[in-house]
């Protein structure tokens, strides 16, 4: 960034609940953790008395029908253990030995898990012990979650939205910290995806911020966050930073993700190859800063992108979770083509990168879940700018034919449409508002694809702007959309914003519902199962 109803299951109804089965773990796990200031002042060292300690919590991740990733960080060298079990008491589990972790990752590790039962509660807990001696082990840090089921009958749910941390506007202990968090918690999701903007590593966050209406906001500080992030260090920093917040710790160690990047990771409106004019910076390269933020974010998240050609931090993937949905996680950033201002009549890098489309369209003609959910780190038909004349995202603003990077849009809704590809939606965050684009050929000027929906959602904790324009290439109607009236709105002001989706395993029905922190419904939209368009 450049800056209907139905009657569906009740989202807080669920099949074993997260907070019972965890029980005393979480209170364990809590009793770990430092306050915040505690926490950003404890740098990992090779020489600490006493025993590793897992004080930033855990997460699991990219979690399939039979399998999954734990993550985890210790404040020393250690060896990571993880054990799993049906139950929280551990009475029988199944242990799995995890890497040596050190300064090489900054002292995070990751193990995957294989072979676990499809649609079932998995607790787990994760222990350090000291390499030199193993016998010490500092206290077990406990997670849990559901995987995907095997068989079409049983219900999903899950939350998205993005945008963390931006603006300015991070931790504030007066308020609670990140409480949308919380909410989202509670209602008991199978995964939250993560569209991007994870962290803002060009947004240093200052310690007070005075609202218009002189209101002050603050905001735990640290050492990485005072200035934009240029070094390894500071991007691992930025990621750090999240984890000083309790609702994310907690949510993390209930709520398994997915997660993908955009620009904010590195550097806003960043494209391969561009050199900075920013007296911020002392790096100009943005192909240096990328591999260093690129390094920081596979070590931050536990993800399960294969390598591929040599890509060892690819972030593009397809996540199977049943037989009723695919999780398709575009990466919108790492092989586009330069911010232009989109009016090329051939382009065949576009946003995606030719591979990425061949990728893409590959990946939907395969599956066969009832409902392939297209995760994009940025929208299709809002126009985002970067600076006076240049393009951030996809749209440019001509309402005309396809041009620029709208030509390889084009030619992935051509082919879902000719191969009949069914159930396809998209989810995105990035522009800082809500809103339901409906997309139809009869309103277009492109027309050879099926209607399809596009939905957007976000912040989770930065400051919210105004609806974006629309580009009519692909015929978008905003169904529904709620945005501030003035640029940078505070969370103070304007609550944090999710989305939340259900998939009946009765009826196949997917429900859309576009959330507020404070349990508020903004809309609603139901779709149906088997239709190539809707």
């Amino acid at each position: 960034m450049s800056h209907g109803t139905t009657n569906t299951p009740d989202p807080t109804a669920s099949t074993p609940g997260r907070r019972s089965v965890l029980r005393g773990s979480l209170a364990a796990s809590a009793a770990l953790a430092l306050p915040g200031g505690a926490l950003a002042a404890a740098a990992p060292a090779q020489a600490l008395s006493g025993r590793p300690r897992a004080a930033w919590g855990v997460q699991a991740g990219d979690v399939t029908s039979s399998s999954g990733l734990v993550w985890v960080r210790s404040d020393r060298r250690a060896r990571m253990v993880v054990e799993t079990s049906a139950t929280s008491s551990f009475r029988r589990s199944q242990r799995w030995h995890g890497p040596l972790l050190g300064t090489g990752t900054d002292f995070t590790g990751t193990v995957p898990l294989r072979g676990l039962p499809a649609g079932e509660q998995v607790h787990y807990r994760v222990t350090l012990a000291d390499p030199d001696d193993p016998r010490r082990t500092g206290e077990p840090v406990y997670g849990t979650f559901r995987t995907a089921p095997d068989r079409r009958r049983q219900d999903v749910r899950f939350v998205w939205s993005g945008d963390i941390a931006g603006q300015g506007w991070g931790i504030n202990p007066d308020i609670g910290g990140w409480r949308v968090y919380d909410e989202m918690r509670r209602l008991n999701p199978d995964f939250f995806l993560s569209s991007g903007d994870n962290i803002y590593a060009d947004g240093p966050i200052a310690p007070s911020v005075t609202l218009p209406d002189g209101r002050v906001w603050r905001n735990i500080t640290t050492r990485e966050k005072a200035k934009v992030a240029e070094t390894l260090d500071e991007y691992r920093g930025n990621f750090r930073y999240n984890l000083l917040d309790a609702n994310v710790r907690r949510f993390n160690a209930e709520v398994p993700s997915i997660t993908q990047w955009d620009d904010h990771e590195v550097r806003n409106n960043w494209y391969p190859g561009q050199i900075l004019d920013d007296e911020r910076y002392t790096e100009k390269s943005i192909d240096v800063l990328a591999a260093r933020a690129s390094r920081a974010f596979q070590e931050y998240f536990p993800l399960s992108a294969p390598h591929a050609r040599g890509e060892d931090r690819r972030v593009h993937r397809v996540i199977g979770h049943g037989p009723l949905l695919d999780v398709f996680v575009l990466d919108m950033r790492t092989y586009r083509n330069a911010n232009s201002p989109g009016r090329q009549t051939d382009d065949t890098t576009g946003i995606l990168g030719a591979e990425q489309l061949d990728w893409l369209k590959r990946e939907l003609s395969k599956s066969r879940a009832v409902w392939k959910v297209i995760a994009a780190d940025m929208p299709l038909g809002l126009v985002v700018p970067d600076g006076a004349t240049d393009i951030e995202a996809v749209a440019q603003g001509d309402p005309g034919a396809p041009l620029g990077r709208e030509l390889q849009i084009a030619e992935l809704l051509r082919y879902i449409k000719h191969r009949r590809i069914t159930g396809t939606l998209w989810l995105t965050a990035d522009v800082h508002h809500t809103s339901a684009q409906h997309y139809t050929p009869e309103r277009a000027a492109f027309k050879d694809f099926e209607p399809f929906w596009e939905f957007v959602t976000g912040p989770l904790a930065a400051g919210q702007f105004p609806a974006s324009a629309l580009d009519a290439t692909f015929g978008p109607d905003r169904v529904f959309v709620k945005a501030p009236s003035r640029e940078n709105a505070s969370p103070l002001e304007t609550p944090p914003l999710f989305g939340e989706v259900s998939i009946d395993g009765g009826s196949g029905e997917l429900t859309v519902r576009l959330r507020e922190q404070g349990g508020t419904v903004l809309f609603t939209k139901v779709l149906q199962p088997g239709r190539v368009g809707q």
